[in-house]
């Protein structure tokens, strides 16, 4: 019975493992299949094992398609967690590229699709306006190409009209190229309303006239020539009509003030008031970022550490205590929930004098920045004063011997440098000014023979922010935030928000009240006087 027993076990389980075993192989061979006709790159999940000798390995892992010694043991046998402890493998092929390589060949698209935007009004009013060009000299050739024998003499009236129409002509092609062929400034996030709806007009007007020009001139091959031209030349009229229309709609309609935008900068809360017309919401956030670029002093997020580090060291002031550990001392307050005196007074203290600390580090702040200032003006002056006795004295030497400006730039800079960077480092703003930057500027201030106070004014306080280069900018990272529709116009309590990476614009709009003046007329005799003078005076 035993023996049986053990018979039938031992039958059982390698029925179970002949069975898992033809399965594996026929899993082998539909691998293979498909491994034929494909790369040799591949991805493998297998459980943590180890193979087995009589498997293939490839990096400790077994080959695609190759029985694991798991599979012999059955299915029942394998690891719970196989889910969190399973390794990917991948094989080593030529088209392997790094994350750099995928990080750049993102940028590289996205600096193309920037590229394609940033172009495509032009492209497509490049493509209107040859259209429109184009047309009333098809309208003039076409009859004159297809059935000349029959078409009517040319008066001189006529002849006169091929003048008019070449000079509209002209005059239209210089305006549209003053008007429409310029590059964009910004990439808005939609369409302007008022160049959609003149591009339409455009092309709406251009294929009324084609419409009629095929079905009244072509089809009946009218003769009378003299009509064509005339009909051409009202083409042209209506043409300079629409471009006239551009003109009030996108250049002048703004111009008047309608609204005060009030422009805060959330980290410092720099604030600047600005006058603007009718314009749409995305328009207006382009004038504001124009004018942030002009007039805000360069977002330095240095200056901001000052208060953090006051409030690092307040906390670093204060005792922790555990109120869940058996004998603290929070266990020995009163039950009435009054706060220990022990405890109440230093806090108290820390709070009374927190004013006080920041009163004398905002003096001690101050009075570091006026020594390093005093330190370099003095080092800037004697510098310039150096060059200037050089200068005089190059006068009598010989060409030969003569320091070009850039030379006496390098020259001169280091006896300034230590100072210069000290200041800077003092202020927060040494990562503004790069060293070619600096020598770069004090060549161009010899050059001009400018002042030393001149070249100080560069470094003494924060420029705008198109002072410095352009990775000083942020220009692509600006993102407009706001409930309404970017498309509609701004009004009374407009509000919308200029998102950037560091920092944030918050713009609200205001009206611009109405003023209503009045005269008050003063009459010239009702100011006049006279003055007696009398002949005794009194002793």
């Amino acid at each position: 019975m035993d023996t049986e027993s053990t018979h039938s076990g031992y039958s059982s389980r390698s029925g179970r493992s002949n069975r898992h075993g033809d399965r594996s192989r026929d899993r082998h061979k539909a691998s293979s299949s498909k491994d034929s006709s494909r790369s040799e790159r591949s991805v493998v999940i297998n459980p943590p094992d180890t193979p087995s000798q009589d498997s293939p390995v490839h990096n400790d892992e077994p080959l695609p398609g190759e029985p694991t010694p798991a599979a012999d043991h059955g299915e029942d046998a394998q690891d719970d967690n196989w889910g969190e402890t399973t390794t990917a493998v991948t094989g080593t092929s030529e088209l392997s590229i790094s994350q750099e390589e995928v990080v750049g060949l993102g940028k590289e698209i996205q600096d193309r699709t920037q590229g394609f935007w940033r172009y495509l009004p032009l492209a497509v009013g490049s493509c209107v306006g040859l259209l429109v060009l184009a047309t009333p000299l098809v309208f003039l050739l076409l009859p004159a190409v297809m059935w000349p024998d029959r078409l009517n003499a040319c008066g001189a009236a006529c002849e006169g009209l091929f003048l008019s129409i070449s000079f509209k002509i002209l005059m239209l092609l210089v305006a549209i190229w003053a008007l429409f062929l310029r590059p964009g400034r910004a990439c808005l996030p939609r369409v302007c309303v008022y160049r959609a709806f003149l591009t339409t007009l455009t092309l709406l007007l251009t294929m009324s006239y084609w419409l009629f020009y095929g079905v009244r001139i072509l089809d009946a091959q009218d003769e009378d020539y003299p009509g064509i031209v005339q009909f051409a030349v009202s083409l042209v009229d209506s043409q300079l009509f629409v471009h006239y229309l551009a003109v009030v709609l996108l250049e002048l309609r703004h111009v008047r003030p309608c609204y005060s935008v009030c422009v805060i900068r959330s980290t410092d809360g720099e604030t600047r008031h600005y006058n603007i017309g009718q314009l749409s919401i995305q328009r207006a956030a382009l004038s504001i970022l124009e004018y942030y670029y002009r007039d805000f002093p360069l977002h330095n997020p240095a200056l901001l550490s000052a208060s953090k580090h006051r409030a690092a060291k307040h906390l670093a002031g204060l005792k922790v205590y555990n109120v869940d550990a058996p004998g603290s001392t929070a266990a020995a307050q009163p039950s009435d929930g009054s706060q220990p005196r022990s405890l109440a007074t230093p806090a108290t203290k820390r709070k009374d004098n927190a004013h006080n600390e920041l009163y004398y580090e905002e003096a001690d702040y101050e009075r570091r920045v006026r020594k390093r200032r005093a330190r370099l003006v003095v080092a800037v002056e004697e510098a310039f004063t150096h060059v200037r006795r050089m200068k005089k004295e190059d006068e009598n030497a010989t060409p030969s011997d003569i320091m070009d400006v850039h030379e006496a730039a390098l020259a001169v800079f280091p006896s300034m440098a230590r100072a210069l960077q000290k200041y800077l480092r003092t202020t927060r703003r040494q990562h503004c000014h790069s060293m070619e930057s600096i020598q770069k500027h004090l060549a161009f201030c010899l050059v001009n023979n400018m002042s030393p106070k001149a070249f100080l004014e560069t470094y003494l306080g924060p420029g705008p922010t198109l002072q410095y280069g352009p990775e000083r900018w942020m220009a692509d990272q600006w993102t407009l935030i706001s409930e309404a529709s970017v498309t509609s116009g701004v009004k009374e309590g407009t509000e919308f928000l200029l998102k950037c990476l560091d920092f944030s614009l918050a713009v609200t709009v205001k009206g611009i009240p109405y003023i209503r003046l009045t005269e008050e007329y003063i009459d010239p005799k009702s100011h006049k006087f006279i003055l007696l003078l009398q002949s005794e005076t009194s002793v």
